[in-house]
């Protein structure tokens, strides 16, 4: 811009006149203030600013759907997630423990079988203010209090009376938890085959027995525990199975459903539980379907791989259940999807899963999840529902479309402002938008565009989409194709209208519509002519906001559905711009538009919007 005014001013100036210092450095101080308002509208400054309100806009209104995000870029991250493992309990379930069956129902010693549940347990039951028992502590130790107090003993009243002198809290590399009371009795409960294989003595009951009733209990999707007592200078005496039901949350197969099918996402259930259990809940779940293969591993099994091996079995779509799992196996789970190049979000609720929830691109924890889970984690599903991770990804996607289209805007209005007024510079000619008029320009292409486009509501139509690749560009060839044709479009008209102005002397814009009959106009632009231009630059750019904001959706610019926002601040473009024209004066270089020009200003440059809907009209009835 300086180089070019500065060459036409020795050209056109000094050949004729001859050097003027005076009029050397007005040229050179006038094409060095546009040079700098130019740069300010055309360096995109306002996309860290669209890309912060977005989030923080999506991180309130997730607050209201059960989305607690605890960290800003996960808003963005989750709507480009290709795996979600999944841990089952909480999640896919209902985390409502109930004790279904015992093993064997009779011969049992209850006495000594209800001393074990009560002191061999860190749970506690309680009462909410409507009498409804709650639990405090782990679900399953608190199914088992609920079902020997459903057996007349009280659990509190054996506490006082039985004391402990020694306790061993389960782990997931033990798989049992273990008490030893003052006279010497030692209590074990845990996975029935880490207690069977430490048991000496079955009583009447067969060890293939056991096995069948496991095999039965697990069968049907229920979670199933072993008991054994020692006492003093005894063998271990194995006392029971107990099988314990966590029915699948109502909206957990159509939540999958959604998850796998629409939105293209792969689901990894991870567990503790057994291979029979994990499987039954994954059919319960539209995990898996009847004749569709499946691949499912323990996580002894997962950990005698070598990396080559587990890397090449994660990658394959049938994997989908990882039972007996570790922490270290979902951690490591975690690391070899990533390498294949997913985008991995993991649920967990506990301090063990805190490890992969810190290396996962996003890590997912319970409402009712321990605070180490919830401190690792990026965002915290307050009702622990699968549902919700599907809301988390419609966000997050809705998300990064409303940023593309804040630089669909913006780009096109760059390529405008950029090319006209580099059109007046190698011309000759002052620039049609001076500094002020450029800066309101800006601030109307930054604040108010990336106010306006953050605000839109979430689409469904982004649940159809597959996950975007990690290494894809964020302007797209569409994007590309809409801000070079509308920037060059707009660019063609505004100079167009440069033309017309410079060569006729246009005192209204209904002058433009009888051309012939208006007189030749004298060199340069009137500010009558100057204040049209700026406020149909101006109007073009509104209308072009309403395309942008339909950009990519396949809806009409018209769908206004929850979009109060974006309303709201288009409205205050207007205004703002009917103010300035009318009173801004010296301070923006403009005088006062009669009503009619306004009208035509509005309606004419309307017809950006229309052209663009009639594409897409066509456009949908041809992709029908």
């Amino acid at each position: 811009i300086v180089a070019g005014r500065l060459l036409y001013y020795y050209f056109a100036i000094v050949s004729e006149v001859g050097f003027e210092w005076v009029g050397f450095l007005e040229v050179l101080l006038q094409s060095v203030m546009i040079a700098v308002a130019l740069v300010v509208v055309a360096v995109p400054e306002g996309l860290p600013m669209s890309v912060t309100v977005s989030l923080a806009l999506s991180m309130r209104r997730m607050l209201k759907e059960n989305n607690l995000v605890r960290k800003l870029h996960a808003c963005e991250t989750m709507g480009a997630a290709t795996v979600i493992c999944t841990d089952k309990t909480g999640t896919l379930t209902q985390n409502k423990m109930e004790v279904m069956a015992c093993f064997p129902a009779e011969g049992i010693d209850m006495d000594l079988l209800a001393e074990g549940i009560a002191v061999n347990s860190t749970a506690t039951l309680t009462e909410d203010g409507h009498g409804t028992v709650q639990t405090l502590g782990n679900p399953t130790e608190g199914a088992l209090l609920k079902w020997i107090g459903g057996q007349h003993y009280d659990y509190e009243a054996i506490r006082e009376r039985v004391s402990t002198t020694e306790v061993i809290p389960f782990s997931t590399e033990i798989k049992r938890m273990e008490t030893v009371t003052s006279t010497g009795t030692r209590f074990i409960k845990g996975a029935p085959e880490v207690v069977m294989n430490l048991s000496d003595d079955f009583g009447n009951t067969s060890q293939a027995d056991i096995q069948q009733a496991l095999q039965q209990y697990q069968a049907k999707g229920m979670r199933t525990l072993a008991l054994a007592c020692q006492k003093a200078g005894e063998g271990v005496t194995f006392q029971a199975v107990i099988a314990i039901a966590d029915p699948v949350r109502p909206d957990v197969p159509e939540a999958i459903r959604i998850c796998r099918e629409s939105a293209h996402v792969r689901v990894i259930m991870v567990t503790g539980d057994n291979a029979l259990t994990a499987r039954e809940i994954a059919r319960q779940a539209g995990l898996v379907h009847e004749g569709e293969p499946l691949l499912a591993m323990t996580g002894s099994e997962f950990e005698a791989l070598t990396d080559a091996e587990a890397r090449e079995m994660v990658g394959k779509a049938d994997f989908k259940i990882l039972s007996r799992a570790r922490p270290h196996d979902k951690a490591r789970l975690v690391g070899l999807l990533q390498e294949r190049g997913e985008v991995v979000a993991v649920t967990g609720d506990g301090t063990n899963d805190a490890p992969a929830l810190k290396k996962a691109q996003v890590g997912l924890s319970m409402g009712d999840g321990t605070a180490r889970a919830k401190e690792a984690s990026d965002i915290t599903l307050i009702d622990n529902s699968f549902a919700s991770i599907n809301t988390a990804i419609l966000w997050g996607r809705s998300l990064y479309q409303n940023i593309r289209r804040f630089i669909v805007f913006q780009m096109t209005i760059n390529v405008a402002a950029c090319l006209t007024v580099l059109y007046g510079a190698f011309m000759g000619l002052d620039s049609p938008l001076n500094v002020t008029q450029m800066l309101w320009v800006n601030l109307i292409m930054d604040t108010f565009a990336a106010m306006a486009l953050a605000s839109l509501p979430p689409s469904q139509r982004v649940m159809l989409d597959a996950p975007r690749p990690r290494t894809a560009f964020i302007i797209s060839r569409p994007m590309r194709w809409t801000i070079v044709g509308m920037g060059l479009f707009f660019t063609a008209l505004l100079l167009a209208l440069l033309i017309v102005f410079e060569r006729y002397d246009i005192t209204s814009l209904t002058c433009l519509f009888h051309l012939n009959t208006c007189s030749t106009a004298q060199p340069g632009l009137t500010p009558y002519e100057l204040s049209l231009f700026f406020t149909l630059f101006v109007m073009l750019q509104f209308w072009n906001l309403f395309n942008s904001r339909a950009f990519g959706t396949g809806r009409s610019a018209f769908h206004f559905k929850d979009c109060g926002g974006f309303v709201g601040i288009a409205t205050l473009v207007v205004v703002g711009q009917v103010l300035i024209v009318t009173f801004g004066g010296r301070m923006f270089s403009v005088t006062p538009l009669s009503l009619t020009d306004w009208c035509i200003a509005i309606s004419g440059t309307s017809l950006v919007l229309w052209v663009f809907e009639a594409f897409h009209f066509m456009h949908r009835l041809l992709h029908r």
